[in-house]
């Protein structure tokens, strides 16, 4: 491997490098976020941080062992929930299907590689891509699995206030892994009502769905879902080690499932 291509980002290959670098068993790791609002104290793209540098961290421990190689991020995803706050963007659910549909049909067509892990920063995003792995298996022969970063940086407690959205969790996430973008002297101001029931049942319940906005005062304050005040970097960091440890299983199973 050159050393250009040491990165492992199919986007540091040049066209000629691609049928060498890649092979059908290859794994692409494609990033998934969103820009929306993250409180007074995390910026707009704050899911597309985390899930560019968490996929990076994946391939950088498990790239040789799984033959990983990263994609560019999708940067927008379905985010209605949150467009009450200048300078979110949401696609709509018929956009964000040509998107990736447009997406799928062009790796299976310019890339050897059939087998894909999304790696998805933005909880908005699950229930397409649960909707649309099927038909991207089906239509374009991608051997397709989702991995949802927010429900193994934030398991849902038992009791308590969940970390749903610009908690401590997440909060700390982003503070291990670009500090710089964190305003710190808004922390104080970055916690959420402390209705746990609220959160379970509009957000959370399995058995019903609803139509929820993170400007509800039942479930945030300024779109805070949680409570960043005691976030730190160790935290983080803790919590970036649980994700990319999660992540070995998950690509065992995809290579498992593999048609290639």
């Amino acid at each position: 491997m050159s050393a250009a291509s040491a990165s492992r980002r199919v986007g540091d290959l040049t066209f000629a490098e691609i049928g060498t670098a890649l092979r059908a068993s290859s794994i692409l790791c494609l990033p998934m976020g969103s820009m929306e609002q993250h409180g007074p104290h995390l910026p707009l793209n704050t899911d597309t941080v985390i899930a560019e540098a968490l996929t990076a961290r994946i391939v950088q421990r498990w790239g040789e062992a799984f033959d990983l190689w990263q994609l560019p991020a999708v940067a927008a995803g379905l985010s209605r929930e949150h467009e009450w706050a200048p300078g979110t963007l949401s696609l709509s659910i018929a956009g964000m299907t040509a998107h990736l549909r447009d997406l799928g049909r062009e790796i299976a067509r310019s890339l050897p590689s059939r087998n894909l892990l999304i790696v998805n920063g933005h909880g908005g995003n699950r229930g397409i891509l649960e909707a649309l792995g099927r038909e991207l298996r089906g239509d374009f022969g991608l051997n397709v699995c989702a991995m949802h970063l927010g429900a193994i940086i934030s398991p849902v407690p038992d009791a308590g206030v969940p970390e749903i959205h610009a908690g401590r969790d997440e909060t700390s996430v982003m503070l291990a892994l670009a500090p710089d973008l964190v305003r710190r002297e808004r922390l104080s101001d970055a916690v959420g009502p402390a209705k746990g029931d609220a959160i379970r049942g509009l957000v959370l319940d399995p058995a019903a769905s609803w139509p929820w906005s993170s400007d509800d005062a039942r479930l945030s304050a300024q779109g805070v879902m949680g409570d960043a005040r005691n976030a730190s970097a160790e935290h983080g960091h803790s919590i970036i080690e649980r994700v990319v440890a999660a992540a070995e299983p998950i690509l065992k199973e995809l290579r498992t499932a593999s048609r290639g």
